[in-house]
């Protein structure tokens, strides 16, 4: 009697690189479809940095009360809905016809007024409700309007390729 067989574990096949790799290879393309616009957003946005009332902000905005983590995180979190607005888009919409251009249109003027009054909004009212003191001015029309052409500038970096492909999908042809 050979009791050894079924004192081992079963064996199984052996496990190709491609098939470990795969799971890390989808967990870093959705990483990267998450993060990559907001960078690039994030990077193209940068000169608002020079104006000192922008890098107040940034360092008493938490969690790290410090400008350059804040920043990026602020520019990278900033660029989300836009990224699941363009995924709700694709996996919602009809793509018949110029379905999908308008919906992109929508898309970006939507978000870009929500981006224009909302910053402002939020930065000058709901932040020191919140106790997060931070513009050294006071809160002025000067701030109102920094604030309102920032929100509209980064909205400006998502909404023109919005708008791109909207026309470009509107064409006879399009998809």
């Amino acid at each position: 009697m050979n009791v050894l067989p079924a004192l081992l574990p079963p064996l199984h096949a052996p496990v190709t690189l491609q098939a470990t790799l795969e799971p890390m290879s989808e967990w870093a393309t959705l990483v990267g479809f998450l993060l990559v616009p907001g960078f690039i957003a994030t990077l193209l946005w940068s000169p608002f940095l020079i104006v000192d009332r922008i890098r107040a902000l940034l360092a008493t905005l938490p969690p790290t009360g410090s400008i350059v983590p804040t920043y990026l995180l602020a520019g990278v979190g900033g660029s989300i809905p836009y990224i699941l607005a363009a995924t709700l888009v694709v996996t919602t919409v009809d793509s018949a016809g110029v379905a999908w251009s308008n919906a992109f249109i929508n898309v970006a003027v939507l978000l870009f007024v929500g981006y224009a009054a909302g910053v402002p909004v939020i930065t000058n009212v709901v932040l020191p409700r919140l106790d997060l003191d931070w513009d050294p001015t006071g809160y002025g029309p000067s701030t109102w309007v920094l604030l309102a052409a920032g929100g509209a500038s980064y909205a400006l970096l998502f909404a023109i390729p919005f708008v791109v492909v909207s026309f470009l999908l509107a064409l006879p042809g399009g998809y």
